[in-house]
């Protein structure tokens, strides 16, 4: 897992990015038994979007993410929220086997990585969960769907246009959210041991230009964040392009994966 969505991206990403809905939870929870005993990591957390509505159904969550500002953002939302059973980690997907000993064998409930999966390696990422696990336990890959510029709609598809220009190339990274990526998740749990299975959320949800701007620049690299007048310039040409509306309606796909420990 790598850093570089630091500063006005991690921003972007707390103010624009979609949280989860309650039938999320609620099918994460059932899937993996998890309830007010257990405790759960929440590797890849970035500001908390998971983390937070997990920590009112669990004992105790871990949010690990390897950018600080990432965790400031969370941590202070926390505290805001008055949670009291959550912590933060500065940490990555590398770092899972030392939390693992240090929690010791069989105490965790569930591992679960929202939208930053492919920033991991699996088979070494599930592979160190097991041992910290505990029966019936699991991990859990949470996947939202095509990225907004990836979409079967009109809306999606001037948007790509307008980010094209923008960057001066197709666009057409998946970020690992297609069939393809989720194969890839399906089958290095297996092959970690894991029994496999799958669920999906679907939805229909207003999405503003401004987080639909946001949700773009949020994916971006620190390096790669155009200056705000330009970050300005864009928003308006993407207005333009929708014909002037500010909102639109999105099918929100949640994709939910799997990989549980036996008895």
């Amino acid at each position: 897992m790598t850093r570089g969505f630091g500063g006005e991206v991690a921003t972007c990403y707390a103010r624009h990015r979609r949280g989860y809905p309650p039938e999320v939870l609620d099918a994460l929870t059932a899937a993996l038994t998890l309830d007010a005993d257990d405790t759960v990591i929440d590797l890849g957390c970035g500001n908390g979007q998971l983390t937070l509505p997990l920590a009112a159904r669990v004992a105790a969550v871990v949010g690990m993410d390897p950018e600080p500002d990432m965790l400031t953002i969370a941590r202070t939302t926390a505290v805001r929220g008055g949670l009291t059973n959550v912590t933060w980690l500065l940490g990555a997907d590398h770092d899972l086997a030392t939390v693992g000993r240090l929690l010791g064998p069989g105490t965790v409930g569930a591992l679960t990585i929202a939208v930053a999966i492919h920033f991991m390696d699996r088979t070494a990422t599930f592979t160190a969960a097991r041992s910290m696990l505990r029966p019936g336990g699991g991990v859990a890959v949470i996947t939202n769907g095509a990225p907004l510029w990836l979409q079967d709609s009109e809306w999606s598809r001037a948007l790509r246009q307008c980010l094209e220009e923008l960057l001066g190339h197709p666009v057409t990274g998946s970020c690992q959210t297609d069939e393809a990526g989720r194969r890839l998740n399906r089958e290095a749990l297996v092959a970690a041991g894991y029994r496999y299975a799958e669920a999906g959320v679907a939805y229909d949800a207003a999405l503003t230009v401004e987080d639909m701007v946001g949700g773009v620049f949020s994916a971006m690299s620190a390096d790669r964040l155009p200056t705000a007048e330009r970050r300005a310039a864009f928003t308006a040409e993407v207005r333009d392009a929708l014909g002037g509306r500010n909102a639109v309606t999105e099918r929100v796909h949640v994709w939910l994966q799997y990989g549980a420990r036996d008895s």
